[in-house]
């Protein structure tokens, strides 16, 4: 058989000849030798051409370390030591490290650069060969960094002078808003170095501390510019959380709220259960709130399918379509957490204007906010601008938020909406008459917020 159809293929055009080779099973098989590709025939063409087509699957493996302690600079707490090295083992060399400081802490904290400092030489004179290369660097604190592009050339700038590589280590302490900036600096020089973030408030411990995200506002959109880059490792202090502003460390909480209704009925329960004494900040139920949120956001990006949201759906982003718009609107004098208590307040009134959320389930969980305090933003005079305007006029710039979050995933709009605590499902298109009613609903709650 083997020789028979060795010579119909002979019968082809002379342009192609073919000789055999011996299989290693003994028996015969052709080989082609191309003596004029010019004149081949087109189908042997097509046929012997290499396939130009090709697809692999590429999956990273990242480890995502987060520390929770309390006084991490003190000579014998160990978690900064193990979140700098991580499971790298010493080469010799030693471990060049940079460190990038909130300029907002040091009011409270004056001598944060010393205490840092002095914390590295410690565990240099314990023997691991680690080198802070330049005295703490400071970054403005607030939303303020993250529209001002020239803090991002200036990091970059001071990254490529010191030098660093991929494997030294960034170490940045503060606010959501500067490890935001110093992160994406980070995300993008040499096409990422490693970060070791050390979030100083509720809100950044809790959320955007311990995600993969980091961007930069740009264009008038929030985080218009940004990476996906999982931090080295995050280390949650809970002693800065003490020197933050009252009315910021309880506008943080908001983002417990968020993922325990989308996510975590039980840490939602915990939540209900413990109101009172979250809404007056005692430490012990504020840790573990922010720990628990830390957990439960992590778990979602490692275990939910979708770390870095190629899907369409964004269950962590509840609420965020209106909080990021209100932000801009208000220039930020609302806060993110403040604004993303506004945001879940309309998109929970929604889901009950279009029955996905019952009365008793709404009810209850306004009553939760309530008590943790969460409805204080509502007698802000830009948040009643905005919801007024939105509640009456189709074109207001609050509805504007619809599209800008669109487009900053791509594919048809996806919101996520709470059907009960614990429980949310997406939904792609909004009913606006329904919309109105949940502003004008959500307007309704600023009686509350005075006694909030």
């Amino acid at each position: 058989m083997h020789w028979r159809f060795a010579y119909l293929i002979r019968c082809w055009p002379l342009s192609v000849c073919f000789y055999f080779s011996p299989s290693p099973f003994g028996c015969k098989k052709v080989l082609p030798r191309l003596d004029s590709p010019g004149r081949m025939h087109p189908f042997l063409r097509q046929a012997l051409m290499p396939r130009s087509d090709l697809q692999f699957n590429v999956t990273p493996h990242f480890v995502h370390r987060i520390f929770h302690t309390e006084n991490a600079f003190l000579p014998k707490n160990h978690t900064l030591e193990r979140a700098l090295r991580g499971d790298d083992q010493t080469s010799g060399e030693p471990l060049r490290v940079c460190v990038y400081l909130d300029e907002g802490l040091l009011a409270a904290r004056p001598n944060l650069a010393l205490e840092v400092s002095r914390k590295i030489e410690l565990i240099q004179a314990a023997g691991d060969p680690i080198e802070l290369v330049a005295e703490p660097m400071l970054v403005p604190g607030g939303e303020q960094a993250k529209n001002d592009w020239s803090v991002v050339e200036t990091i970059w700038q001071q990254l490529a002078a010191l030098p660093l590589s991929r494997h030294s280590r960034v170490l940045v302490i503060g606010g959501g808003a500067v490890l935001d900036v110093v992160g994406f600096a980070v995300a993008t020089a040499h096409r990422g170095m490693r970060l070791v973030r050390m979030p100083t408030t509720t809100l950044s411990q809790g959320d955007s501390g311990v995600g993969v995200k980091c961007g930069v506002n740009r264009f008038g959109q929030k985080n218009w510019a940004g990476a996906f880059s999982v931090p080295w490792a995050v280390v949650n202090d809970f002693a800065f959380l003490a020197s933050q502003p009252e009315r910021e460390r309880r506008a943080g909480l908001a983002e417990a709220l968020k993922v325990a209704l989308v996510r975590d009925r039980q840490f939602y329960v915990y939540l209900r259960q413990n109101a009172g004494a979250l809404n007056a900040l005692e430490p012990e139920a504020v840790q573990h709130a922010v720990a628990e949120s830390a957990r439960i956001h992590a778990e979602h990006i490692a275990q939910g399918g979708d770390p870095f949201e190629q899907g369409e759906g964004r269950p962590l982003d509840f609420g965020h379509w209106a909080a990021h718009k209100l932000e801009q609107l208000s220039e930020f004098r609302l806060s993110h957490g403040e604004a993303v208590a506004i945001g879940m307040l309309i998109d929970l009134h929604y889901a009950h204007c279009v029955g996905l959320l019952s009365s008793e389930n709404l009810s209850g969980i306004l009553t939760v906010a309530r008590e943790m305090g969460l409805l204080g933003p509502l007698a802000s005079p830009d948040v009643q601008r905005e919801l007024n305007a939105a509640a009456t006029d189709d074109h207001a710039p609050l509805l504007e938020g619809f599209e800008e979050f669109r487009l900053h995933l791509g594919g048809q709009l996806c919101l996520c909406m709470v059907t009960e605590p614990g429980v949310n499902r997406d939904i792609n298109v909004v009913d606006h008459e329904a919309l109105q009613r949940a502003l004008q609903e959500t307007l309704a709650l600023a009686e509350y917020a005075a006694l909030a």
